[in-house]
């Protein structure tokens, strides 16, 4: 609330969709058109990371173009989750450096996929630098759907928040990703 200077109300925000094959360009345009629309921030599809139709690098680019154009229109402070997760820590930091550079005020990591000890050492960065860490919790059923084995994800969320996540994606109650109510609220 305090980067994007928002009180007394919900924020309002989304992922992009489709999550592939839009060329940057396009995906910066659909940002645009919802940041510009009232959303107050719009993130990256956890798939959406440096594919040969969408480089990394463009998407920022494209992306940081949407929001301070919307935000100069509107009067308000957007922002944009750009995700940030490499297959190492050093391009997932080179990657970071760069959000920072465009004044990109927030940062998503995909804690599985990139490795708890990656998630800890991008929290670090961030938190050094002025970027708050979005923890996206892709694959995390594997740790915590089953009965039988794994942890509870109200564990799992604490341990990510430990490791310097400033928020995480916890599901909904109802839908797609959902989790238990009770977790989940």
């Amino acid at each position: 609330r305090d980067k994007l200077n928002k009180y007394g109300r919900p924020l309002l925000g989304c992922t992009i969709k489709p999550k592939l094959g839009l060329s940057a360009k396009n995906y910066g345009r659909a940002v645009y058109d919802c940041l510009r629309g009232g959303l107050d921030f719009t993130k990256d599809d956890e798939n959406v990371n440096s594919q040969p139709f969408m480089r990394w690098r463009d998407r920022f680019l494209f992306v940081a173009e949407a929001l301070f154009k919307s935000q100069a229109e509107t009067g308000e402070i957007k922002g944009h989750y750009l995700n940030a997760t490499a297959g190492t820590c050093e391009e997932m930091l080179k990657r970071a450096v760069f959000a920072r550079e465009l004044g990109a005020p927030i940062v998503m990591h995909d804690y599985l996929t990139g490795g708890f000890t990656a998630n800890t050492s991008l929290a670090f960065y961030c938190r050094d630098n002025g970027l708050l860490l979005h923890i996206h919790r892709a694959m995390h059923a594997v740790i915590d759907r089953q009965r039988n084995h794994g942890m509870h994800f109200r564990v799992l969320a604490k341990a990510l928040r430990m490791s310097g996540g400033d928020h995480i994606h916890a599901g909904t109650v109802v839908g797609k990703l959902e989790g238990e109510r009770e977790v989940t609220l």
